[in-house]
Formats: structure tokens, C-alpha cells, sequence
């Protein structure tokens, strides 16, 4: 699914093609793709109907449209394939489209340009959708409000993340994955950045000093900071921007995807390993795995 520079991308996009539009008109398409509204679609498209879209935010991988006038905001769940495209009115429908946004004509002349556009939702594999909920004291839809703040926000706490990290009972990519501790580090840029740390994906955060901590932090944001520059990576065609072009960061990977591959750092064969129902890559050399312990 797309991770953090990829729906970064997405709010970009959004945030100059939506922002301060007026809902006319909500068509929903599939059930499947409103069934976390659980009012139901009809609902969800008559309580979106008349309301100013604010500008798009973002925390980790999750995306939402604040509704200026009111204490709530649609929710997106961009799923496995899930898009937000923004599309001319005269736009073929794309074949898996599932809600149509319409806006008032008075908006056409704005950050539209002189057409007509409107926003569509569209989702191959029906596993994404959209939803209406209210706003945590925060801003945030009150459905993610536990979730954490990501390494690209201005206020996240690289101090407090440091110190939390180790006194977690785990292994670093597990916590590197855990939502309420750091949110938007998905499998891919974990990968990229406990290969430019030299660390073990096994390796057991208890035994990570402050330093190795912040330096790991400070790889993760670089690596999602280059992917963000080239708009995410695209090993499925169907993660796109609302433009519908797609990323390109692969090229620049050094440790997902890259099984046998050598190391661009010390030419060993690069490894992969399957990893709670996903993958994990590394170089056996520059990460070795911790050393168990046994009873003596």
C-alpha cells in the first residue's frame, strides 16, 4: 500500500485543486468504498453536500478533507489501490470509479483553472474508501486521533521518540511500524533506513543507544524526504498523484526489492527474509543479526 511520501504527494495535490471548493454533488458509486461511513453512502453524500472543503492534511498515511464549517472531515483510505484523482467533468469515467465529488460552478475560475474538475475516488481492489467523522480537540478525524505524529512533522518529538524506542520490549522494525509510536514508516523506507544505520531489522530496541536512535531517525527522514522529491515510489502502476503520474524513487532504493543484488555499500549479495506476512531486506555483512543468547 502507498506510505508516506506517496500520500504526501496525494495531499499536495489536493490541497491545490480542492482547498476552499464547495460540494455540489456526492455520487457513490460502490457500497464497499463508503462502508467505513457507517450511515451508508446515501448519507455520506447528503451530509458532504454543500460544505468548503479546507485544505488536506496529513499524519503518517493518513490522508483527510477538514469541512470548513463544520467539526468534521472526510476520512481517505487509500487501501491496497486506492486514488483521489482530480479530473476534468468531461473526463471518461475511469472503470473502477467508485464516488464522484461535483463543485459548484462559482469555483471552476479558481485553483481549477477555466474547465470544469472534479474529484474522483477511484479503487481497483475495493479494500480503500472515504468517510465522514468528527474531529478529535486536535483536528484530526476522531478515528486516528491515537495515532502518532511521522518524522516529517515540525512537531515530533525526536527526544521523547528516542526514549520511548528503547524502553519498548521489541525489535526495531516492529517498532519502527508501530502506529502510536511513529506513524508514516512503512515497510519499504524501513528497510532503506535500517540498511543506511547498518542495523538488523531482529535488532532488539533495548539494546539501541540515544545516539544509534537518532542517527536511524535521521535516515528515515532523509530517505522519505528523497522519495517525497520525486513523488514516492511506483512498484504498482496504480499509486499515482491526483494527476495520475506516478513516482519514481525505485531507481534509487538500496535495500527493498534488491534480493542478490550486491550491496552499494560493500558489494555483498543483498538478502531478503519473509517478515510478518511481508518481506524484510538487508545486507548480511554491513546488518548482522543479533547474536542469541542461550541459557546457560
Amino acid at each position: 500500500m502507498p506510505e508516506l511520501p506517496e500520500v504526501e504527494v496525494v495531499r499536495r495535490g489536493l490541497e491545490r485543486w480542492v482547498t476552499g471548493r464547495t460540494v455540489s454533488e456526492v455520487q457513490v458509486l460502490h457500497p464497499r468504498a463508503v462502508r467505513r461511513h457507517l450511515a451508508g453512502g446515501e448519507d455520506f453524500a447528503v451530509r458532504l453536500k454543500g460544505h468548503r472543503v479546507g485544505a488536506a492534511r496529513r499524519r503518517g498515511k493518513y490522508l483527510w478533507l477538514p469541512l470548513e464549517d463544520t467539526a468534521a472531515s472526510v476520512l481517505g483510505h487509500l487501501g491496497m489501490s486506492g486514488q483521489l484523482l482530480v479530473q476534468p467533468e468531461s473526463a471518461p469515467d475511469e472503470k473502477h470509479l467508485r464516488i464522484r465529488v461535483r463543485f459548484t460552478e462559482s469555483d471552476s475560475g479558481s485553483a481549477a483553472g477555466d474547465f470544469r474538475t472534479e474529484l474522483r475516488f477511484v479503487d481497483q481492489r475495493t479494500f480503500g474508501g472515504l468517510s465522514l467523522h468528527d474531529n478529535s480537540p486536535d483536528g484530526l478525524p476522531d478515528v486516528i486521533a491515537h495515532i502518532a505524529r511521522d518524522p516529517l512533522d515540525p512537531a515530533f518529538d525526536d527526544a521523547a521518540f528516542c526514549t520511548a524506542l528503547r524502553l519498548r520490549r521489541t525489535t526495531i522494525k516492529r517498532a519502527l511500524l508501530d502506529q502510536s509510536l511513529i506513524s508514516g514508516v512503512g515497510n519499504i523506507y524501513a528497510d532503506e533506513a535500517l540498511w543506511r544505520a547498518r542495523l538488523h531489522y531482529e535488532r532488539p530496541t533495548a539494546t539501541i543507544t540515544r545516539p544509534r536512535a537518532a542517527e536511524l531517525l535521521g535516515h528515515a527522514r532523509d530517505v522519505m524526504n528523497a522519495a517525497l522529491a520525486v513523488g514516492g515510489t511506483s512498484f504498482d502502476s496504480l499509486y499515482v498523484n491526483v494527476n495520475g503520474e506516478s513516482g519514481y524513487f525505485e531507481r534509487s532504493l538500496d535495500a527493498y526489492g534488491r534480493e542478490d543484488e550486491p550491496c552499494r555499500r560493500c558489494g555483498t549479495a543483498m538478502r531478503r527474509r519473509p517478515w510478518m506476512n511481508r518481506s524484510s531486506y538487508f545486507c548480511p555483512r554491513c546488518q548482522r543479526p543479533p547474536v542469541s543468547r542461550r541459557p546457560q
